[in-house]
């Protein structure tokens, strides 16, 4: 099942099927030694799926500035390729539209999920950069 969160309405259970989700995904399969966990999980809106197996897939959408922005987005490595990831977008997207009304969308994306992005609409403004040890590039969605 699809929710979307703040912190404060996560379970306990939820929040670490979030967790475990995020650190196997960003510090252990892709080997980065950073502090998972930041200040904009207590402002952002937790989007995830939650089947029996636990949290399957997930992102969090916040206010940045002068824009709405999401990053953390995961899929479980298992169902990578099977349809999650587009799912997932949809829910981003509705989220930010929903909640940040007329606001544009600007992310940073890991370099090799640019495609990807480039599906929704989004467009790279910018050159790359490294952020934790991994290339991104900014991208925006009007």
């Amino acid at each position: 099942m699809w929710k979307v969160k703040l912190l404060e309405e996560l379970s306990s259970r939820e929040l670490l099927g979030v967790l475990r989700l995020r650190i196997d995904t960003f510090v252990v399969e892709q080997t980065r030694i950073y502090h998972e966990v930041d200040d904009y999980d207590e402002v952002a809106y937790h989007i995830f799926y939650q089947t029996e197996h636990g949290v399957e897939a997930y992102a969090r959408v916040f206010q940045l500035d002068d824009h709405v922005t999401f990053g953390r987005v995961v899929i479980k490595e298992s169902l990578r390729g099977t349809g999650q990831g587009k799912a997932l977008m949809n829910h981003i997207l509705a989220t930010c539209h929903n909640h940040f009304p007329n606001q544009p969308i600007i992310i940073e994306s890991q370099e090799q999920v640019v495609p990807f992005y480039e599906k929704f609409g989004f467009e790279t403004i910018g050159a790359a950069f490294i952020f934790e040890g991994t290339p991104h590039v900014e991208m925006k969605l009007e």
